[in-house]
């Protein structure tokens, strides 16, 4: 028994020197790969500083990640200023998922032998000064999914083999010096010209796609023929190398967590973004001047928003996130760009496309025209006239619309949480549009429907969010009624100034108390001189009063509201309101309670429904 043991450990000890020597092969062969790339470069920036060729374990270099056997998975250096040319030696990263090159000033040829990383996933060489013509070895990467080479300077024909590669699914070869004509076949048929636009490229007749290289097909007929041996040999093998992979893990959660690994393929943006454009940073800059102050729109919680031209001269608005620093941040960046990417609906901001950089996160959406809410509220120029009366109906519908799409059919539910004037843009119709969205927190909880990060505008907080910290739907629901009295008074939701009148700065206490008399030309906005129907204007007043009350759980959701702008219920919901407060009050008379007119709160739930008249 002792010599069975001792022979064991024997052989766990030999594999583990097998298994190490190996790494060790591996991680020299690349780092000399790596090396030999950063000496063909100008890299003036100094980004690759970290790149020591006296250390032989890449894994440790900036801008590189190891996956768990500590092989190069990918190289990061978008937008990071080199110049110089690619080199042979990077065939030679074979575990190689994502190769990330792109808007640099790197010149020369595609080497051919970056047809032997035959486990990319990501080809990104866009926005560089890459001359000659593309490899037909490039066919051998059965795993790629996208292959950007657009705007760079290469010539000659598209090798037809490429349409084998039946994994691809984004291809950019446009903005190049490409001839010939255009492989219709395969993989091919998935895109459009603009996948090949400023070329001088022809559509070539459809015939069969090409047969794979010999070497792949042979791969393929030997796998198939060999696969019972191999599975024998594999549950052989699996038993002696079971303990040394035990040891190895052992090993792996005693060393300090320093090593880069590779980041899982679902969890990569660009598997689910679909078509949305991945903007460089540089297209951004030159874009918006250089983020200057003179662009600037506005400025939010979550950073500035700048308007931008793109080359093709369309206007955008481009909003640059905060860094938060944050360890999830590039993860938390992810969701969110896909999140907002869902929620598609003619009242909510579309997102254009985005930009990821390691110090940047920025979203690019459509310019609209006419701003926002609040800035025609109440910083129009004298030359725009106001919002009138029907635009103002329409606001609130569009508005309504939006949200109950927000809570009601994207999945995960999402709150906006920021509902407020200032967040709803007009297109150049007046069009509502809500905007800000997909930067709220997620509803994911499957019964609660709540979230725990206080976030908001004073004014628009309902009264069990700054108690508790808890949001729902109804928090968006009590926020937006807010919005009607913005839009109705044209007032701030916050506001000083009327201190100055002896009246509350919260513009929900000053609705309150001006409705017991019964003056409707005190709250509507005075811009509209009387241009209004005064029972519309009521009608929007009991749908604020509605979705202000106290209790959440009062609160109608966001599609009755819509249903209630539209006619459909409003005068039933006010009747039984109007029931409740008489009930309450006889109750309060009964045991002795003060008269809840007296009581001053953050909320409408005191609000005698009798001050205002009900739908004519």
């Amino acid at each position: 028994m002792d010599w069975s043991l001792a022979t064991s450990s024997y052989l766990v000890f030999l594999c583990l020197i097998q298994l190490f020597a190996r790494f060790s092969r591996v991680s020299a062969v690349e780092a000399d790969a790596l090396t030999a790339f950063r000496n063909s470069l100008l890299d003036p920036n100094n980004v690759l500083e970290s790149w020591d060729a006296t250390l032989d374990d890449p894994c440790t270099w900036f801008h590189i990640t190891c996956n768990s056997e500590r092989s190069v998975s990918r190289v990061d250096l978008g937008n990071a200023n080199l110049s110089g040319q690619l080199v042979p030696q990077l065939g030679q990263l074979t575990s190689l998922q994502y190769l990330e090159l792109f808007n640099n000033n790197i010149s020369g040829r595609i080497p051919d032998e970056l047809g032997n990383l035959t486990n990319l996933v990501s080809f990104d060489l866009y926005l560089n000064s890459l001359n000659g013509p593309i490899p037909d070895t490039l066919s051998r990467l059965q795993r790629l999914r996208f292959l950007r080479l657009n705007n760079n300077s290469l010539s000659g024909q598209i090798p037809v083999s490429l349409t084998t590669v039946s994994t691809l699914q984004l291809l950019d070869l446009s903005n190049n010096h490409l001839t010939g004509q255009i492989p219709v076949n395969g993989s091919f048929q998935l895109f459009t010209p603009i996948s090949f636009d400023n070329n001088r490229l022809q559509l070539l007749p459809v015939s069969p796609p090409p047969p794979i290289s010999p070497t792949a097909q042979s791969t393929r007929v030997g796998s198939s023929a060999t696969g019972a041996i191999a599975g024998g040999v594999a549950a052989s093998a699996a038993l002696l190398f079971a303990a040394p992979a035990i040891v190895l893990a052992y090993y792996r959660r005693k060393k300090p967590q320093d090593n880069f690994f590779d980041v899982p393929a679902e969890e990569d943006p660009e598997v689910h973004l679909g078509q949305l454009k991945r903007f460089s940073l540089r297209e951004l800059q030159v874009a918006s001047d250089n983020f200057s102050h003179e662009n600037i729109l506005g400025r939010g919680g979550f950073g500035k928003v700048y308007k931008g031209r793109l080359a093709d001269g369309s206007l955008v608005a481009i909003k640059r996130l905060k860094e938060e620093r944050t360890q999830g941040g590039e993860l938390q960046f992810r969701t969110e760009v896909e999140i907002i990417s869902m929620a598609v609906h003619r009242n909510l901001l579309k997102l254009l496309g985005f930009c990821m950089t390691p110090t940047e996160r920025l979203l690019v959406y459509p310019y609209m025209a006419n701003g926002s809410v609040a800035s025609c509220l109440r910083a129009r120029p004298d030359s725009q006239p106001p919002l009138d009366w029907p635009i103002r109906k329409r606001i609130a519908l569009g508005s309504a619309r939006g949200l109950a799409y927000l809570h009601e059919h994207c999945d995960p539910k999402i709150i906006h949480r920021d509902v407020k004037a200032d967040n709803i843009l007009l297109d150049e119709v007046f069009e509502a549009v809500v905007g800000d969205f997909g930067l709220a927190k997620l509803m994911v909880y499957k019964d609660t429907h709540v979230t725990t990060a206080v976030r908001g505008t004073i004014g628009h907080i309902p009264p069990e969010y700054i108690s508790t910290g808890k949001s729902s739907e109804k928090t968006d629901v009590f926020s937006y009624g807010v919005m009607l009295l913005e839009l109705i008074t044209g007032q701030r939701a916050f506001d000083l100034a009327r201190l100055a009148n002896d009246d509350d700065v919260m513009l929900l206490d000053w609705v309150k108390g001006h409705l017991n008399e019964k003056k409707l030309e005190v709250l509507v906005d005075a811009n509209l001189q009387g241009n209004y129907i005064d029972y519309e204007v009521e009608q929007l007043i009991q749908v604020a009063v509605l979705c202000t009350q106290g209790s959440p759980s009062e609160r109608p959701k966001m599609s009755k509201v819509v249903r209630m702008l539209e006619g459909d219920g409003l005068a039933e919901k006010w009747e039984m309101l109007q029931k409740e407060e008489i009930s309450r009050q006889e109750l309060n008379h009964t045991h002795h309670h003060p008269n809840t007119d007296l009581l001053i709160a953050d909320s409408t739930s005191e609000i005698r429904p009798d001050s205002l008249s009900g739908p004519r």
